[in-house]
């Protein structure tokens, strides 16, 4: 009986290991693909997206804090890689004199809210308020990403993949920084 139960056992566990390596044999194809600029820059922009809305609805001040503390995060290493790499080559690509500038502004409205919620007590409206209108800044600076910018750099004679490479590992170097 003891070993019908450990043959049974072993063949669940021969399944459940065969079933696991199908299901992330798929998930190792996606993540062997080199992601370009553009769509590293998006994965960035969902995830920030989905932070500010679980922040509008959640109600705890810990977790809003914990919420704000990974959007400051997120952002900071975004809008580092994009003025240090992505911007550059877009500006030069491009010869941009429009977008690029505009979005250094946007940045820097969106770096000044951060220094005033990133660490700071959940303690009111006004700090609600300044999440808020930073999502919003950001959703406008992502709009304006996706409809104008990134169909220029996709239609210039960018290296998407390479600069993507760089951009990645800049990433990858500042979130261990970041810790």
């Amino acid at each position: 009986m003891a070993t019908a139960k450990k043959a049974a056992a072993n063949a669940a566990t021969k399944a459940a290991t065969k079933a696991a390596t199908k299901a992330a044999k798929p998930a190792a194809r996606k993540s062997a693909k080199p992601k370009d600029a553009i769509a590293l820059l998006r994965a960035d922009h969902k995830v920030v997206s989905g932070l500010f809305e679980d922040f509008k609805t959640t109600r705890s001040a810990a977790k809003k804090k914990a919420l704000v503390a990974s959007i400051c995060r997120e952002l900071t290493v975004h809008t580092q890689i994009e003025d240090e790499i992505f911007y550059p080559a877009f500006q030069a690509a491009c010869r941009d004199h429009e977008l690029v500038p505009e979005a250094r502004v946007e940045h820097q409205s969106v770096k000044d809210l951060i220094a005033q919620v990133d660490g700071a007590e959940p303690d009111g409206d006004d700090y609600d308020a300044k999440v808020n209108v930073m999502g919003e800044f950001v959703k406008h600076h992502v709009k304006e990403e996706h409809s104008e910018m990134f169909p220029k750099a996709k239609a210039s004679k960018l290296d998407l993949v390479a600069l993507g490479a760089r951009m990645l590992e800049r990433k990858n170097a500042l979130m261990a920084d970041e810790g």
